[in-house]
């Protein structure tokens, strides 16, 4: 490590009381019992390098990125210790270090570096990967592929039609009384895999009195790339971001995805005075519609759905409730609890592609939870947990549909009385 890093980790991490309140929210904790795999055991070996003690090496490498980063332990934590910015900072060491290698960092750098920042290249990958859907040369091929490129494959999420990847109109008008202007913010995975997500947010947000402008230079976040030790790539997008919004004069910029409206809420720690503006205009969209007060959804949906938190809304950005309150007022819809709302479901970015069989560990443990509540609807607010979710269920064979909140207000929103005379949007 080099002097300035290090003594900068060595500062976050006197932080630490070493209480251990972190231990039993911890994923890979809870599943291999180490201390050496909690937050607690890394921040110690954090500190051992960091003070010399012990050599920046194999061990570090290996404990920084089997860690999924759900930041449970943040919230757990009485010191108010920052664990999410130390791994970062710790993986970034590592990279620096060179001490990666293998698919895992294969995988890794062909998605954060060649597909997710290109718009245009992710979704030529995504056009291929519907052919090959649609073919059904993935389940020809699986019959010949080695177990490891296996995995990649069956992990492959299924691609929507391309009605619903189209973009987004840069502008669309509020109805009913106007109460204020936003911006959607729309990232790199959900335009090409979730575009029925922001369908929903964008109608639910007009319907709600919201202007709504997606700026077109806007991209992707940098919440992988800060997580994967690349600070450098993570300032370039959200100063592309910043810049993307700055001229938008908007109220707030509001995010459908967990993941990103963490990243977006951290742009003035990773871009000091030229990121503020954006950070402090980040909303998540069930929070900004909660604080706002939302218009009573009009139609029945009938049926009981189990709320599961996204790990970078609950811990990295506090939003526990709102999304609960939103999905409560919609007429017809009871919320099941389950065992284990706020645990990490082990997507992680791409953590499900890098270390399958941790993932495999912790989305079983969801699982279980949400088997044994047997709901209609499975509803959580991030990219990732929708589509692990999604492969626990299909794994299953339970009865539930993984959505986003926001679709089953909008869903509400379209069986009411009036929803045939409304005025829709002409994109719909």
């Amino acid at each position: 490590m080099s002097d300035a890093p290090l003594a900068e980790l060595r500062e976050a991490t006197l932080d630490c009381v070493h209480c251990g309140l972190c231990l039993p929210v911890c994923p890979t904790y809870r599943e291999t019992g180490s201390e050496t795999s909690s937050p607690r055991g890394r921040i110690y070996l954090m500190r051992a390098i960091a003070e010399g003690r012990a050599a920046l090496g194999p061990l570090l490498a290996e404990e920084a990125y089997l860690c999924l980063g759900c930041r449970a332990c943040e919230t757990a934590c009485p010191s108010g210790v920052r664990f999410g910015r130390l791994l970062e900072g710790a993986r970034a060491e590592v990279e620096r270090a060179g001490l990666r290698s293998g698919p895992a960092k294969r995988v890794e750098t062909l998605a954060l570096r060649a597909l997710l920042p290109r718009p245009l290249r992710l979704r030529l990958a995504v056009d291929a990967l519907a052919l090959v859907q649609r073919l059904r040369l993935d389940r020809l091929a699986r019959r010949w592929l080695p177990p490891r490129l296996r995995e990649l494959a069956d992990a492959a999420p299924r691609v929507p039609p391309r009605s619903e990847r189209r973009p987004l109109p840069h502008l669309v008008a509020a109805q009913g009384e106007r109460r204020g202007r936003v911006g959607l913010f729309v990232g790199c995975v959900m335009p090409e895999l979730f575009g029925r997500v922001h369908a929903a947010t964008v109608r639910v947000l007009v319907q709600n009195g919201f202007d709504v402008v997606v700026p077109r230079e806007q991209g992707c976040c940098g919440a992988l790339h800060a997580h994967a030790g690349d600070p450098e790539l993570a300032r370039e997008l959200a100063r592309r971001n910043a810049a993307a919004f700055a001229t938008a004069r908007v109220d707030a910029v509001v995010v459908n995805a967990a993941g990103c409206g963490a990243a977006l809420r951290e742009a003035g720690a990773w871009l000091p005075g030229e990121g503020d503006a954006l950070a402090d205009a980040a909303r998540d969209v069930c929070e900004w519609l909660d604080a706002a007060g939302l218009r009573p959804p009009p139609g029945r949906v009938e049926g009981r759905v189990c709320y599961d938190d996204p790990c970078h809304l609950v811990h990295g950005q506090g939003v526990r409730d709102a999304p609960r309150r939103l999905l409560a007022a919609i007429p017809g819809l009871e919320l099941a609890r389950h065992e284990d709302p706020s645990s990490c479901c082990g997507a992680a970015g791409i953590y499900n592609l890098t270390h399958p069989a941790m993932s495999r560990a912790v989305l079983e443990r969801k699982m279980r939870s949400l088997a044994a509540a047997d709901p209609d609807w499975i509803a959580s607010g991030n990219p990732g947990c929708l589509m692990q979710l999604a492969s626990g269920v299909a794994g299953l064979g339970l009865r539930a549909k993984v959505v986003h909140p926001i679709e089953l207000l909008d869903l509400s929103y379209r069986r009411g009385p009036d929803a045939a005379a409304r005025r829709k949007p002409a994109w719909i």
